[in-house]
């Protein structure tokens, strides 16, 4: 360290605030928000209860373990040490927010705790958002609201949200719009879209019809598939952008030499007769492909890649072009996910500080890890163990935060170094695929290998 530097740094550690201000001193960086003295973000499940039957939900899986139960005042109360520090209030998990009558109290009692700047906000299919309930909300200061939208084609609307319609949304949006204008709040309403093949080309229709309607925001994801017959749906690439770029001149060098390397699994179980020439060339192109992967120490998996539906994936970023566009002329903010999964991985849930409480008090790490089920992961099922780090009916938030077993699990997670699962060509493996994961192949005790969120697939109110 320079003696510059070494000055620098001891005035920054003695000299107050003010003087620094008086002296032009620059302020020390700010602790990572992983790693403050309390969660910087809360995800609070008022409610496991929903009103809707949605066909790509958790909860209509066979077999999942998620228990209905409303969370009690005395457990939001266990919370209230930590929303002075709260920048993020998210008051949604597996339920529909609506049906717990407590939730105007919460979010009142969040508003006189939290700092300034900070929002209270929640996700809701908009079915009991009727005049009289968003007056309520908007009095009780909520300040964003996002709806459910997976459609504009009221056919479309309602085979994805059973017991659903588009008139539903229409009636929501008009109810909020008034009490916004009785009240004076600043409340700002998006809509979440969740694209799949099925619904993909209405996205720039569904945002259209959004921003007439006063939406300032849309926040679109992917499917997760917690049903088998749900995986055709899935609309995004298998193969991770890294994968997909080092591939590119392979393929157009095969194109070049007239090789189709869609036929290479076809030709390796050719054993009884020989290869012509035109199939050794594909083989041995494939191998050179493997070679200068594993040199370059990129995941691959050659089912997948050799597989690629090229067609489908140009014509969603046509879709996801479009979109941008349509927000952009109207003003509209716009969150749209990765195409593909990104190589370049980082938790926003982590990264920012974030918390989840369930309705009955337990204290996650992330939403993939929130509840017990099943879903479909790299064309494998994958069963999914909830991480539990506490339960503020029997310990204070603050204490559970700074355990030596949450802070270790956040620390991990910020290193990024972990597997990329779904490239893999060993997957599915046992280290991911079991029903009780312990590690992965790096020998990590953070289940991020196979996490879509962390690839940028899947994107949440936060």
């Amino acid at each position: 360290m320079s003696a510059q530097n070494s000055a620098l740094k001891m005035i920054q550690d003695y000299v107050s605030p003010q003087e620094r201000e008086v002296f032009e001193v620059p302020a020390p960086p700010p602790e990572h928000p992983a790693l403050r003295e309390y969660p910087s973000r809360l995800f609070v499940e008022t409610t496991t209860r929903c009103n809707l039957k949605c066909r790509m939900c958790v909860k209509q899986t066979e077999g999942n373990c998620i228990a209905e139960g409303d969370m009690a005042p005395e457990t939001f109360a266990a919370l209230e040490p930590a929303l002075p520090h709260t920048e993020t209030l998210v008051l949604n998990g597996i339920g529909e927010p609506l049906l717990h009558r407590g939730l105007e109290n919460f979010i009142r009692r969040a508003k006189e705790l939290m700092p300034h700047g900070s929002w209270v906000g929640f996700q809701s299919n908009a079915l009991l958002l009727h005049e009289a309930r968003a007056l309520s909300l908007a009095e009780a200061g909520v300040d964003r609201i996002c709806l459910s939208m997976d459609g504009v084609n009221p056919d479309t609307f309602r085979e994805i949200r059973e017991g659903g319609e588009v008139a539903d949304l229409e009636r929501a949006l008009l109810a909020l719009e008034k009490a916004k204008s009785a009240t004076g709040s600043a409340l700002r309403v998006g809509i979440e879209f969740v694209v799949m093949r099925e619904n993909a080309r209405e996205l720039p229709d569904v945002l259209r019809w959004a921003a007439a309607k006063g939406v300032s925001f849309a926040i679109v994801s992917h499917l997760l598939p917690y049903e088998s017959e749900h995986m055709g749906s899935v609309a995004f690439d298998a193969n991770s952008d890294e994968a997909v770029e080092f591939f590119k001149p392979w393929q157009e060098r095969a194109r070049r030499e007239g090789l189709d390397l869609r036929r290479y699994f076809k030709i390796l179980v050719k054993y009884l007769r020989a290869r012509t020439a035109e199939e050794q060339k594909i083989v041995d192109l494939v191998q050179a492909m493997k070679d200068e992967a594993r040199k370059r120490d990129i995941f691959i998996h050659w089912d997948n890649l050799l597989a690629r539906d090229e067609g489908w994936i140009e014509e969603l970023g046509a879709i996801f072009a479009e979109a941008q566009a349509v927000a952009d002329e109207a003003g509209l903010e716009l969150q749209l996910p990765a195409i593909m999964p990104r190589s370049e991985r980082n938790c926003e849930f982590v990264d920012n500080g974030s918390a989840f409480i369930s309705w009955d008090g337990g204290v996650h790490n992330c939403y993939f890890l929130w509840h017990r089920f099943s879903c479909y992961s790299s064309n494998s099922k994958k069963y999914v163990q909830p991480k539990v780090f506490g339960n503020v009916a029997e310990q204070g938030i603050k204490e559970i935060w700074n355990s030596t077993e949450f802070r270790s699990y956040r620390t991990q997670v910020l290193g990024k170094d972990y597997p990329i699962c779904s490239n893999c060509n060993l997957v599915p493996c046992e280290y991911l695929y079991t029903e009780n994961f312990e590690q992965d192949c790096y020998a990590n005790t953070v289940a991020c290998g196979d996490c879509y969120w962390c690839m940028g697939l899947y994107r949440c109110l936060q």
